[in-house]
């Protein structure tokens, strides 16, 4: 099936919590991009966590990685496929990981995003091998972590040399 295949979605309930979650809070089920939307629905959280300290930041990601994982498993079955573009609980966490040990300026969070984007739209290895390697709730988790992670270590590169 194809992820971007919209004629499933009829089976998605938002009164389910996990489908809720998988759904990024309805922000998954924008029309179009809704990789994008889920993105931007996460922004504002980012601009908070910023001013957080690191470790609060890293159990907040590993909450919503395993939380991600159980919800990415709920709306596999549901849906009937494997990782719907609408499913976008995995663009959150990217982007929590992407924020990670930024500077405390709520504004960055957009650097954030940008370079998540990019990240996850383009997939470079290893990114590509495994988002077709890895089945279930942690497959469609895995290669949006990796993409913010890359995203992280871009900023931090960026920070260095214009710092």
């Amino acid at each position: 099936m194809n992820k971007h295949d919209r004629s499933v979605l009829n089976k998605v309930s938002l009164k389910d919590p996990w489908q809720l979650i998988a759904f990024g809070f309805g922000s998954g089920l924008a029309p179009i991009a809704p990789g994008t939307f889920g993105s931007l629905a996460a922004l504002p959280l980012c601009m908070a966590l910023v001013y957080l300290p690191w470790y609060v930041n890293v159990l907040i990601i590993m909450l919503t990685f395993i939380v991600g994982v159980k919800a990415c498993d709920v709306a596999d079955r549901v849906l009937g496929m494997h990782d719907n573009s609408s499913v976008v609980i995995d663009e959150f966490a990217g982007m929590f990981i992407s924020v990670l040990f930024f500077p405390s300026v709520w504004y960055y969070a957009f650097l954030g995003f940008v370079l998540f984007r990019f990240f996850d739209i383009l997939k470079p290895y290893p990114i590509n091998v495994l988002d077709k390697k890895i089945a279930g709730g942690l497959g469609v988790m895995v290669d949006d972590v990796l993409a913010g992670a890359y995203a992280c270590m871009s900023a931090q590169i960026l920070f260095y040399f214009l710092s």
